[in-house]
């Protein structure tokens, strides 16, 4: 995925700006950047180092004393090098966006026949950064090229813009990704999450609408484009994504993972001593799942972060279930002997999820009874790089899907049905890979009652394939 932190102010904001970009390091896991402005000066300056083997501060924090000035933008990335810096009829300009391209081919050759040209290839490909900002300055004005961009790209495209007078914020045209703003005595930040201002002393000022575009000075905000009336916003943000102090559109990640768990125990008929999670975004729910089924809350896994990193930074799917297993501890006198349920946000191969429950039962667990945030993943993501690396038949589901079937794409509307036999069996069959005593998977409305938004103002097309306005 990613996400991007703007901001803007009447004196020196270059540590607000690293430690903002740093708080959205769990969104990315590539390539990290800083862009700033010098207004006294009139000059941009960028870094951009690659963050796979190490994190956002340790590769940043040599590099702050060359920043200089009120404004900057900084980005962590799951794609390209950027923020880029761009000199353009518009104006120079700074831009990192958070976003999914799915016809970058297309848009690519659009371009070099409309006589643009690209020079910051990310790993010899388009960098799609890069390939907004020539769309954008297509246009007459930045509002006339960022409707441009929504109008062209088929996925998904959130844009930040530094300008020598302020910043741009559009947020994509169906609001898959977020934008919000905050604000102190002193400027402003436009951020992906809005954590990530709350130690720094802003407050949450507005919520960026779907398609919505501002410009933001020191002095205030000012809308260039309405927000529309159609959303999409990604449902897997409260899910997994999301760190758990974030609001998204006023709604708190934490407090929608906790009904997600309340009203999977208050529903459960199995019996359990007690509930424990897979670290870290099953904690909310596995916290939620106590209070519904009346059972305790205990750490009968946890996680030790000190020196392992984030399972799914290394470049390898091997080395990155490695890590997720190393840094993964199960404890022994907790599991002995009893019956526990673990809750988890998803299940996207399986693989790491088996691994994790054969060692709970060599660690003397009697029942081991698996619990979904979520329900079923039948679809890779089109909008968010989640699994992007994946195709469906990696996914869990469609490998027993054609394992029943012969064919993973038979009868599949069968399988998004919960009410279904087709549905029981597909479940049941995961269970037994996966060789747990029970399995239960959230369904769609609740997700939709516990986020509280209407369904259809939310992504769900990596459960059920709906969408629209690719």
């Amino acid at each position: 995925m990613g996400g991007f932190f703007g901001i803007i102010s009447k004196k020196r904001c270059i540590s607000d700006l690293f430690y903002g970009v740093d708080y959205h390091s769990h969104l990315g896991t590539k390539r990290a950047g800083l862009a700033t402005f010098n207004s006294e000066t009139g000059m941009f300056r960028r870094s951009i180092h690659n963050i796979e083997n190490s994190y956002f501060r340790t590769k940043f924090g040599d590099d702050l004393g060359k920043f200089e000035g009120n404004s900057g933008i900084g980005v962590i990335s799951d794609t390209d090098a950027q923020p880029i810096v761009v000199n353009s009829h518009l104006g120079r300009f700074a831009i990192s966006t958070v976003a999914k391209i799915n016809n970058i081919k297309e848009l690519e050759l659009e371009c070099l026949a409309n006589n643009q040209q690209f020079t910051e290839l990310s790993s010899g490909a388009t960098n799609q950064t890069e390939l907004v900002a020539l769309i954008i300055t297509r246009g007459a004005t930045f509002v006339e090229g960022i409707k441009n961009v929504f109008e062209k790209v088929k996925g998904s495209c959130s844009i930040l813009i530094l300008t020598e007078n302020g910043l741009i914020a559009a947020r994509d045209h169906l609001g898959r990704t977020p934008i919000v703003i905050g604000k102190n005595d002193d400027g402003f930040v436009a951020v992906s999450e809005n954590h990530s201002f709350a130690n720094l002393d802003y407050k949450t000022e507005h919520y960026v609408g779907p398609g919505e575009i501002v410009e933001i000075t020191a002095d205030g905000i000012k809308q260039l484009c309405p927000p529309n009336d159609k959303m999409q916003i990604c449902s897997f943000l409260w899910i997994y994504y999301g760190y758990p102090s974030v609001n998204y559109e006023g709604i708190n990640v934490e407090e929608t993972r906790y009904r997600y768990g309340y009203e999977m125990g208050k529903a459960d008929d199995i019996h359990a001593d007690f509930v424990s999670a897979i670290p870290d975004s099953g904690i909310g729910m596995a916290l939620g799942y106590a209070t519904g089924k009346g059972i305790p809350y205990q750490r009968g896994i946890v996680k030790y972060t000190p020196t392992w990193s984030r399972s799914f930074m290394p470049t390898s799917q091997d080395m990155r279930e490695h890590v997720a297993k190393m840094k993964l501890l199960p404890n022994r006198d907790l599991l002995n002997g009893k019956s526990v349920v673990f809750c988890d946000d998803s299940i996207v191969r399986g693989t790491q999820l088996r691994d994790n429950v054969r060692k709970m039962y060599e660690y003397g667990a009697k029942e081991v009874h698996i619990r979904i945030s979520c329900p079923p993943l039948l679809y890779g993501c089109d909008f968010l790089n989640f699994s992007a690396s994946k195709t469906e038949m990696e996914l869990i589901t469609r490998r027993v899907i054609k394992e029943i079937e012969g064919d993973s794409c038979k009868n599949l509307h069968l399988y998004l049905d919960d009410t279904t036999k087709q549905y029981a069996r597909m479940v049941e069959v995961i269970r037994k890979h996966l060789g747990v005593d029970t399995l239960k998977f959230n369904t769609l409305d609740i997700i939709a009652s516990a986020i509280g938004l209407p369904k259809e103002r939310l992504c769900t097309h990596c459960f059920d394939g709906s969408s629209f306005g690719m």
